[in-house]
């Protein structure tokens, strides 16, 4: 890793560090080693760069958390947001009032949509977002006159987030170990994998497999009782699940047979990780009735969720269901004018640096180069993806595709030896994930595939050592 002459004195960092051991519950903490080890402070951002508090510099491979698509540190997102909150920090959206950066962005979004997805509503994230679509899809067919229509359809290894809806909508094993979700509301049906697909498949009768089990599914639960299908074009947290040709659309086609709508998840995919500001249509060829967006809609630069709904929809709910009634779902920073200052810099930038012709451009030498000079390692067994949304899965056995124990942590041990080289990749299992700034070159995806490289040549070393492999 590079080392900066500046960093944090010494005992300000160790108060730092035992605080936020004292005070800050994390997001998916592991409590076996929160206690005793703690957290990294990263205390500065540039670019493709993060520094810790010590002053060593990693390239950020992850940007953030899939999020932080044209990089850190833009000055003009920092200034657009700056100028807002002494203008207008904030004022409620609620009572027929708005505000100029949310009507503006709600436009924009408008605009950038595939079809007819005219209308926006905000949140604060991307679990806040599909759990308000949720509501709103219950709503939907309440005004409908349908008020059986509760079911969702969700897939195994899906992610769409932690507040209690989203989190029953995930159907990613352990993500809710502990937790209480809603059984009764929520079927998952397959994953789309075709690294795992069923032996002697094709991945054309491996599609057939899947739109079958979907139809089964529906027969199972009864078209009257299913209100939607909600699927993220590419799965991220799940492994950097790639569905097969033509599942989407032919999921799609059934949804619309049955009066279901058809809600897309993408938080992650949306402006830019696959070349275009959604992936929907552009990629994948359909026109969902609902795309869930959060992430890269600001660039992680403030919280901002929104769920964009077709016409169809809106002139349904739009209609007062009782006299004097009101659309009473929202939030107090619905539309908020800082963030929404901040996805409009965003997407400015985004416009004028030709961001999603970069990635059309540059994404695919990251999956080509990743492959011509890992797949050499005996423990990588597949590495999959689209543009700057790659999946790394590690197994025991190339052959049978057997996964090595959980308790060796491969996942783990791949990102420690990275880090150490000065690269931050995602760790999950036995997988690792790499979803960087959308500013990435060809020379930095080299140096980032030389990173890779030795740090896989450790981890097949410490495997053998401590008798996994």
């Amino acid at each position: 890793m590079q080392q900066n002459t500046s960093h944090m004195p010494d005992t300000e960092l160790e108060s730092l560090h035992q605080q936020d051991k004292a005070h800050f519950i994390h997001p998916f903490t592991d409590f076996s080693q929160f206690g005793a080890k703690g957290c990294d402070v990263i205390a500065k951002s540039e670019g493709i760069y993060v520094e810790d508090g010590k002053g060593n510099r990693f390239i950020d491979g992850i940007a953030g958390l899939w999020c932080v698509n044209v990089g850190h540190g833009r000055r003009e997102i920092g200034e657009a947001m700056s100028r807002q909150a002494v203008e207008m920090a904030y004022y409620s959206p609620f009572n027929n009032l708005t505000n100029i950066p949310a009507t503006r962005l709600a436009a924009r979004l408008a605009q950038l949509a595939p079809g007819d997805l005219n209308h926006v509503f905000y949140s604060c994230g991307g679990s806040t977002a599909n759990d308000a679509t949720v509501r709103m899809v219950h709503f939907y067919f309440n005004q409908r006159g349908l008020p059986n229509k509760k079911k969702i359809i969700a897939r195994t290894s899906g992610y769409h987030g932690t507040t209690y809806i989203s989190a029953t909508l995930t159907g990613t094993e352990g993500n809710n170990l502990g937790f209480d979700v809603v059984d009764e509301m929520v079927t998952h049906i397959s994953e789309a994998n075709c690294y795992r697909k069923p032996a002697g498949m094709d991945d054309a009768q491996y599609c057939d497999f899947l739109v079958d089990e979907f139809g089964t599914t529906i027969g199972k639960l009864g078209a009257g009782n299913v209100a939607a299908f909600i699927a993220e074009p590419i799965m991220g947290a799940g492994g950097v699940l790639m569905a097969p040709e033509g599942y989407h659309r032919r999921i799609l086609d059934l949804c619309h047979e049955n009066d279901i709508l058809y809600i897309s998840d993408e938080v992650v995919t949306a402006f830019g990780r696959l070349g275009h500001f959604f992936a929907s249509e552009a990629v994948f060829g359909i026109q969902p009735d609902i795309i869930n967006i959060a992430k890269g809609l600001t660039s992680g630069y403030s919280p901002l969720g929104a769920t964009l709904i077709s016409d169809k929809i809106y002139q349904v709910i739009s209609k007062p269901q009782a006299k004097g009634a009101v659309f009473s779902t929202g939030f107090t920073y619905s539309g908020h004018p800082v963030s929404c200052a901040a996805a409009l810099a965003n997407l400015e930038i985004m416009d004028r640096e030709k961001i999603c012709e970069h990635v059309r451009e540059v994404g695919p030498y990251l999956l080509q180069a990743l492959r011509q000079r890992l797949s050499h390692h005996p423990i990588i067994g597949d590495i999959r993806g689209s543009h700057f949304m790659v999946g790394i899965e590690s197994v025991a056995n190339r052959d049978s595709r057997e996964l090595l124990p959980a308790e060796a942590k491969v996942g783990y041990r791949i990102a420690d030896a990275c880090q150490k080289r000065g690269l931050i990749v995602r760790p999950i299992a036995h997988l690792n994930v790499i979803s960087p700034p959308l500013i990435w070159t060809r020379d930095v995806i080299d140096e980032v595939v030389g990173i890779l490289d030795g740090a896989f040549d450790e981890t097949v070393e410490s495997l053998k050592k401590d008798g996994f492999i």
